[in-house]
């Protein structure tokens, strides 16, 4: 039976996936009989057909799997061991009609010493060979009297008709089919070598491998496959690479242990794809790797590099010029997180939100107590916004011990103030007992558009934004007045999307949200609605989380509603804060970025919907640098900052036409 990542999709665009950067792998777990190596190559060649069906380039069998890992002092009898290299060379041969590459597990005879070996075959030949390096000798293992240790091997070995290389600094390189030739390494170790302090995985990534293969023979206890995926997530994490894991499952002697066949594929930090352990049958897992985003990563980070530059070893680099064709993917069949800021599961939701909110109150705290302050001056708009920049400042008050009366909100009414929101305000205020004020700046900004000489009618921009500019001058000014400092209330995807009026609502003297994503605000402040605000907080904050995203800079509608609604404006935030993840984090190309978009949002918006938003999003993230270039403090909380003393420098008159041009080509 397969185990797949997911339904297979296919997108707007008929090209090649490699030319998106991706490359399918798998971890294959066959059924075996210790010692039956007709029925092992049997299984193993059933799956090594369906991976080719599947489409996978790379697909990695578990430790031994020829002959069964529990075999015992049989790995002493040359019956074994001639059995498993002739089955190895009917599995050699079968590559000759394959697409793809397969690593096997088998013992291999070499100087008069057997080693546990993993051999890279495809293409009709055997390109390498890795001992494993690390032999455990300890409570339920014990291969030192059956194997030697293989970290001093190189050179060459004669196996299955094939003089090839062996040894632990191998790296094997490809070129997966589609217009860009896309080029992937990947190097082996074997189980135990991944429990070792310095794995042989972490050398090999500092060389140059993408992606690492493990051929395990992991027995099942208690606690173990958390242990185990713990191990692969850091370590993928560590070195920035693909990891997929495939050990030994069900048919191996249950004696003394019992094998579950635990298959796993991790990219960077993160499980992509997991098999179900004990199964009855074999199972196929394969998901896609995204080479590009570990590129990425790698380019991107100083310490990869310098961790690189440390590596002593010198390594031999294989390539695998195969006479079978590479596979050719055309569908995805990872899903990528329609909300990348935001966790899947609760619980994880959860804890998140709490971490947010502490990173956030810790930060507001430490530049309250830097600079003596103990009153602060927030303007409340009744939006999400300014609703999470109240919570913010509740909870660092709390931390410094501060009375809550220092927390001076004022809300400041004009010509789009719709009373839900006003109403809101006001009842939020009361049920966290922190001191309001009500100054309507609609005379002040009629007559500031009377010195412009303005028709004073919302025909364009400055309508609006004399609006913002002045409650950022009263709020600055009573600041000065108390001796306090302005928090601001702007969030991340605004600025992305320069949705802020410049020297307006964009300035403040600390920025506390300026690291939250808009699509993550909502869960925050219903997190707070949840958990700690009380009963008559929570209701307040429900409503707000309800209520239409809006400035509310244009007079409301004849029943008094909001009219103005910043989603039919810009596009949906679920949409841009996707955008911002993949573009900004990850580096993704826009025809990447579209892709990605399309198979998270299918059913929900269509392509055309999908493109034209992301034109908006790049052409505004390029032509509004300039109010990122001067942003006021603020505390990084996810994996992107803009701030231009932080993650982000770029410049305020960059080009977006390349990326644009980029888009176009695909109408």
């Amino acid at each position: 039976m397969t185990c797949s990542a997911g339904p297979a999709y296919h997108g707007a665009m008929k090209r090649t996936l490699s030319e998106y950067g991706y490359l399918r792998a798998a971890a294959a777990v066959p059924l075996v009989k210790p010692g039956n190596v007709d029925f092992n190559c049997t299984k193993t060649r059933n799956l090594m057909e369906e991976a080719a069906r599947a489409d996978v380039s790379v697909t990695v069998f578990p430790e031994l799997g020829i002959t069964g890992y529990t075999c015992a002092d049989l790995f002493q009898q040359d019956r074994l061991l001639h059995s498993a290299e002739e089955g190895v060379s009917g599995l050699i041969n079968l590559t000759k009609s394959l697409s793809g590459i397969f690593v096997l597990g088998a013992p291999v005879k070499r100087n008069g010493r057997l080693f546990n070996c993993a051999l890279v075959i495809g293409g009709g030949r055997l390109h390498g060979v890795v001992p494993k390096t690390i032999i455990p000798t300890y409570r339920e293992f014990y291969e030192t009297r059956w194997f030697a240790g293989g970290g001093r091997i190189n050179g060459q070995v004669e196996y299955a008709g094939y003089r090839t290389p062996m040894g632990t600094d191998l790296i094997f390189s490809f070129e997966a089919d589609g217009a860009r030739n896309l080029k992937a390494s990947f190097g082996v170790e074997i189980c135990e070598d991944l429990w070792a302090p310095v794995p042989p995985s972490s050398g090999l990534c500092s060389a140059g491998a993408q992606i690492i293969l493990n051929p395990s023979a992991s027995n099942e206890l208690v606690g173990k496959a958390s242990y185990r995926h713990g191990l692969i997530t850091q370590q993928s994490a560590r070195c920035l690479s693909a990891y997929v894991y495939a050990s030994s499952g069900v048919g191996e002697s249950t004696t003394d242990t019992v094998f579950g066949g635990h298959a796993l594929i991790a990219e960077n930090g993160a499980i992509i794809a997991e098999g179900e352990r004990f199964k009855r049958e074999g199972q196929l897992l394969y998901s896609d790797i995204d080479i590009d985003f570990l590129d990425h990563e790698r380019i991107n980070s100083s310490t990869f590099a310098q961790g690189a530059d440390l590596a002593e070893r010198e390594y031999r680099h294989i390539n695998l010029e195969l006479s079978t064709a590479s596979p050719e993917i055309t569908s995805l069949v990872r899903t990528p997180v329609r909300n990348p800021f935001v966790p899947a599961v609760r619980e994880d939701l959860e804890a998140r939100c709490r971490e947010i909110f502490a990173i956030q109150s810790a930060g507001l705290a430490g530049r309250l107590e830097h600079t003596g302050c103990t009153n602060v001056v927030l303007g409340l708009s009744g939006g999400l916004d300014s609703t999470l920049a109240l919570l913010v400042t509740v909870e660092a008050f709390r931390e410094l011990g501060l009375d809550p009366s220092g927390i001076r909100t004022f809300t400041l009414p004009g010509f789009g103030t719709s009373s839900r929101t006003r109403t809101n305000v006001e009842k939020l205020t009361r049920a966290l007992g922190v001191p309001l004020e009500t100054v309507d700046i609609t005379e002040s900004c009629l007559l500031q558009l009377k010195d412009l000489e303005h028709s004073g009618k919302p025909e364009d921009t400055a309508y609006e934004n004399v609006q913002a500019r002045q409650r950022t001058m009263f709020l600055m000014n009573k600041a000065n007045m108390l001796g306090s400092i302005v928090i601001g209330t702007g969030d991340l995807s605004e600025l992305a999307l320069g949705w802020c009026t410049y020297n307006g609502d964009h300035m403040s003297m600390y920025s506390v949200n300026s690291g939250v994503p808009k699509t993550l605000v909502r869960f925050l402040v219903t997190y707070a609605a949840d958990s700690w605000a009380g009963d008559e907080a929570a209701a307040v904050l429900h409503d707000i989380v309800d209520t239409p995203i809006s400035p509310e800079l244009l007079p409301p509608d004849a029943e008094g509603e909001i009219s103005q609604k910043t989603e039919d404006t810009i596009g949906p935030y679920v949409l841009h804060d996707f955008f911002l993840y993949h573009a900004v984090r990850c580096g993704a190309s826009p025809k990447k970025v579209l892709l990605l978009a399309e198979k998270a949002f299918s059913g929900e918006y269509e392509t055309g919907t999908i493109l034209t938003w992301l034109r908006s999003f790049y052409r505004r993230f390029f032509s509004q640098q300039f109010k990122r270039s001067c942003l006021p403090d603020g505390p990084k909380v996810g994996t992107i900052s803009l701030s231009p003393r932080g993650d982000w420098r770029m410049p305020s008159d960059a080009d977006a036409g390349i990326w644009l041009k980029e888009l176009d080509a695909i109408l």
